[in-house]
């Protein structure tokens, strides 16, 4: 059994010390594998997610902009996120103007460059063929593939994580003090660069490698603490440099999109950061959330907050496509793992500290980060399990490599690993087998045969069916969720779900509850499916539509040289198309939801007073306005009532989607 938490090759296998050139073509080809699936056609049209979309664009047009990650051109309110992950995207706009591609490629270097850094981790801490496993199978895991096609943050999270994972196996494996302590701190602020792309997300790994380094270091236990207190404070460091620099901002400053005061801890601590773990005011979990219209239905990709809470979630109807193939897999190896190295230390055999600090590490990672995202009540989407996409990959890598190097009489391990995980793909596919249902039948044969193969003795032939049986539902997915080209958008997801056109539904009898409406230019009813909140380029994306032309035409040309040509109340997906098509300073009033305290009524006032803002435009986007915790819109509707008139729609040729209004002093 001891023999079993070994994942390094065995003597028999280092025969000739001589480097072989097929790892080497055997990563490029995998890397290659991996930009093919994520750069697909991302040219034809598609934006991602357009409030990310917007931002970029916004962002490109000034320094403070960049900075603090405007979603607005004029610097009114940022993103409900820190801005590290928009940062390439800014400049990639800036760069080559504004372009779907130009918004997505920076995500698709991210991933392949997550891919490749994956195998140098995983070589260093077992070998080569455990590590080309390992970037093959994070490059054909299908939310992976389908969050690198898109623009939220999750794929920069990801690489930066495994950046992390890099250096804390270099520290880890370091046998000088200077560079053991050197990558630690490394590990620390990569962690801390993903605190600013993802906010509190990223330290759920961090008391997993804290654990790993004490147990896993072959520094004295008195330098391993002194260690891990020099990673926290740069940790902190890494993490707080820009919430400390907004806040401390002499000058002009946008609020901070989603918080209560305008301020980054505000978001930290509340609606963003832990109200995502704990719920509360603006974070409804599940599919029965009370702040969403009576008789609402979640679906479309993978179910808008990603089912019920609960230690099943990662296996459920809304998340198990997108990342729990391989889940049952790993949860094996682990138990595997576990017991032999209980076994190891009852028997006192000494083992490797590295090996055994790498096994923590993509250990807690995994489970740790599971059961955080299985018990969130706050609001949960399907493709944050793309963080768990690099630990499922180490340990699954490791585990089939390590079964298939197993003594004799636990080489049963191998083929009961591969019925485990062939039956689960199985049973993943037969939900809904419209969706390439075939490969429900496929994967049982080319498992039975694997496992044939196997019993049989044919090590070699053996591993590579494993590898076919394991992979192939996965590959079909990630391979389809490609092809679909530019039907990726607000709520990335792979498989089935993602087949709804791109955004997230709500309604579904084909009616509009409670007198909402869908986006501009949205359908009004669609059979059997309900009007969606979204299209390929998220709510309100995509081409400014006749009407929205008109609109914003009428108002520059009577604003009498306002600074800012329209603002546009409700949720930010309203001004998104007029802020990505035209070069015009348009602002959403009041942020993602459009609850934010951003402008305020005050701001509003002085606009019209000193002329710097004479239009707004209203209805036609009846989703803001409630926001976090239903703050409503902090009294811009009353005001705007009270202070500005309607404009006759024939003076533009408008329809009855929108309203524009004029504002006076």
């Amino acid at each position: 059994m001891t023999a079993t938490a070994e994942v390094a090759a065995p003597a028999d296998e280092q025969i000739d010390a001589r480097p072989a050139r097929w790892p080497a073509w055997a990563l490029v080809a995998i890397c290659v594998l991996a930009g093919t699936l994520y750069v697909w056609a991302i040219g034809a049209g598609q934006v991602g997610n357009s409030y990310y979309a917007a931002a970029a664009k916004s962002m490109s047009v000034s320094f403070t902009n960049f900075l603090f990650g405007s979603f607005d051109p004029a610097g009114v309110v940022t993103v409900d996120k820190p801005p590290m992950s928009l940062w390439p995207q800014a400049i990639a706009v800036w760069m080559f103007g504004f372009h779907g591609w130009a918004v997505l490629l920076p995500q698709v270097i991210e991933g392949v460059a997550a891919v490749f850094l994956l195998h140098r981790t995983v070589r260093l801490w077992a070998d080569e063929k455990v590590a080309l496993l390992a970037a093959l199978i994070l490059a054909l895991t299908p939310i992976t593939v389908a969050i690198n096609r898109d623009n939220n943050p999750d794929t920069l999270l990801v690489l930066l994580l495994v950046a992390a994972a890099y250096a804390f196996t270099r520290s880890v494996q370091s046998t000088e003090s200077r560079p053991r302590t050197k990558w630690l701190l490394w590990c620390a602020f990569f962690i801390g660069c993903g605190f600013l792309t993802k906010m509190l997300q990223a330290w759920i790994v961090v008391p997993g490698f804290a654990l790993a380094y004490l147990v896993g270091s072959s520094a004295p236990v008195k330098r391993r603490i002194l260690d891990l207190l020099a990673a926290g404070a740069v940790l902190v460091a890494s993490s707080f440099w820009w919430v400390a620099l907004h806040a401390w901002w002499p000058g002009a400053k946008p609020y901070i999109g989603g918080s209560t005061d305008g301020g980054a801890w505000d978001l930290i601590i509340g609606y963003n950061g832990l109200g995502r773990v704990f719920g509360g005011d603006g974070n409804p979990g599940g599919a029965s959330s009370g702040q969403m219209p009576e008789g609402a239905e979640f679906a479309g990709r993978g179910g808008m907050f990603g089912g019920q809470p609960g230690i099943t979630r990662m296996f459920d109807a809304s998340t198990g496509g997108q990342i729990s193939w391989l889940l049952p897999l790993c949860l094996l190896v682990l138990v595997v793992v576990g017991v032999a190295g209980v076994l190891r230390w009852r028997r006192k055999v000494p083992g490797n500290p590295a090996a055994r600090a790498g096994w923590f590490m993509w250990g807690s990672w995994l489970l740790v980060t599971a059961l955080v995202f299985s018990l969130a009540q706050g609001i949960f989407h399907p493709y944050y399990t793309t963080m768990l996409a690099p630990a499922v990959a180490a340990i699954s890598a490791a585990g089939l490599v390590m079964f298939w190097r197993a003594s004799s009489f636990l080489r049963f391990l191998l083929p009961l690993a591969v019925a485990i995980t062939a039956g689960w793909a199985y049973v993943l596919v037969s939900r809904d087998t419209s969706f390439h249902g075939w490969t429900r039948w496929a994967v049982l044969g080319v498992a039975a045969v694997a496992v044939v193969v196997l019993l049989a003795g044919l090590r070699r032939t053996g591993l590579v069916a494993a590898v076919v049986a394991v992979l192939l539902t996965p590959a079909v997915w990630s391979t389809a969720t490609a092809a679909t080209g530019g039907e990726n958008g607000v709520m990335p997801a792979a498989g089935p779900a993602m087949r709804g056109g791109g955004g997230f539904e709500i309604f579904g009898n084909g009616q509009p509850p409670n007198g909402m409406q869908p986006p501009n230019g949205q359908p009004q009813n669609r059979p059997n499916r309900g009007p969606v909140l979204g299209g390929p380029g998220g709510p309100g994306g995509g081409e400014l539509t006749d009407e929205q032309k008109r609109i914003l035409n009428y108002a520059k040309e009577h604003s009498g040289g306002a600074e800012i040509t329209l603002a546009v109340a409700g949720s930010a997906q309203a001004a998104s198309p007029y802020i990505m098509r035209t070069d015009e300073v348009v602002i959403g009033m009041g942020g993602f939801s459009g609850s934010d305290n951003a402008p305020s009524v005050d701001q509003l006032q002085q606009w019209v007073t000193d002329g710097k803002l004479k239009f707004v435009l209203g209805g036609g986007d009846r989703m803001g306005g409630g926001g976090p915790g239903g703050r409503g819109d902090n009294g811009r509707q009353e005001w705007i009532t009270q202070h500005c008139s309607t404009v006759d729609p024939s003076a533009y040729g408008g329809g009855s989607t929108q309203t524009l209004m004029e504002c006076h002093a």
